[in-house]
């Protein structure tokens, strides 16, 4: 039988494989369906990339995850990219297609699949609370999806005007900045609010966006990317005030999913992979 191997390549910063979420989160999958397959994790440096690439093609591995700082560099060592990652200029999952390597990016893949579940994001308005890597994946696949309109949020004028400037050249949507200056208001039209920004994230649990609960309507989605915890303070507000709460579990259990099927064409359990995290965070 053989036994493909694929390679998460990560940054310097890149933690023990024992430690890694994702690679606990993949491991168990694996084993639940009883895949000849292994996820490990490599620390390779920005000098090393290009090596790193090679070395996965001598290997024939099926593919591998990059993150930052990879995520753009690695392109240039590619044979190709997916159409949602070349729109976003950033790879963070590659696949072995008829002996090509291709970059895809699951990042925004992986929240739409999870936002599907509650509903279709076409024709619907959508705030996006940062304008960073998540922001910038997540709005691309929605307008993609459809979105009506996108409202990017952030302190960042340059950073968010080019997120809209993107997805107005790039996509059908309608993108407007509005810069995060003081205490943001979710416009009533708003359908589908989500924070993109990393506050609330382990370990500082009980920050507070810097946004108006008040403005959390019933009926709106109110999302929020980060995992761990993932009842962050925006869930808990959104739900005391009757609104569909989405949180970050989905987002990362659905990126494994979908890189899954990439790699080995086989569609495997989410709900074994949300419940490994749900452990590895003691939720």
């Amino acid at each position: 039988m053989d036994h493909n191997f694929l390679d998460e390549i990560t940054g310097s910063f890149a933690m023990p494989a024992a430690d890694n979420p994702t690679v606990a989160m993949v491991e168990a999958v694996y084993r639940h369906h009883q895949l000849p397959w292994r996820y490990i994790n490599c620390e390779v440096t920005p000098a090393n990339l290009a090596n790193a690439v090679k070395g996965a093609r001598g290997m024939n591995w099926a593919g591998f995850n990059c993150s930052i700082p990879h995520k753009v560099a690695v392109i240039e060592h590619l044979d190709g990219l997916g159409a949602s990652a070349e729109i976003m200029g950033a790879v963070n999952c590659v696949v072995r297609r008829n002996g090509a390597y291709i970059g895809e990016n699951t990042d925004g893949k992986g929240f739409l699949l999870s936002l599907r579940q509650l509903t279709d994001p076409a024709g619907k308005s959508v705030v996006i609370l940062g304008a960073g890597g998540a922001a910038r994946a997540i709005s691309v696949e929605l307008a993609l999806a459809g979105a009506s309109d996108i409202t990017i949020v952030n302190r960042d004028a340059t950073r968010g005007q080019t997120v809209v400037d993107l997805l107005n050249a790039r996509t059908k949507t309608i993108a407007t900045f509005v810069q995060w200056s003081e205490r943001f208001a979710i416009p009533a039209a708003a359908q589908i609010v989500i924070n993109a920004t990393s506050v609330g994230l382990f370990p500082n649990v009980d920050a507070e966006l810097n946004l108006d609960p008040e403005t959390l309507q019933l009926g709106m989605i109110i999302a929020d990317v980060i995992p761990n915890p993932p009842r962050t303070r925006l869930i808990r507000d959104a739900e005391a005030r009757g609104c569909l709460a989405l949180d970050g579990l989905g987002m990362v259990v659905n990126q494994g999913v979908i890189g899954i099927k990439y790699w080995t064409g086989i569609d495997v359990d989410a709900g074994v992979m949300r419940n490994k995290l749900a452990e590895l965070f003691g939720v």
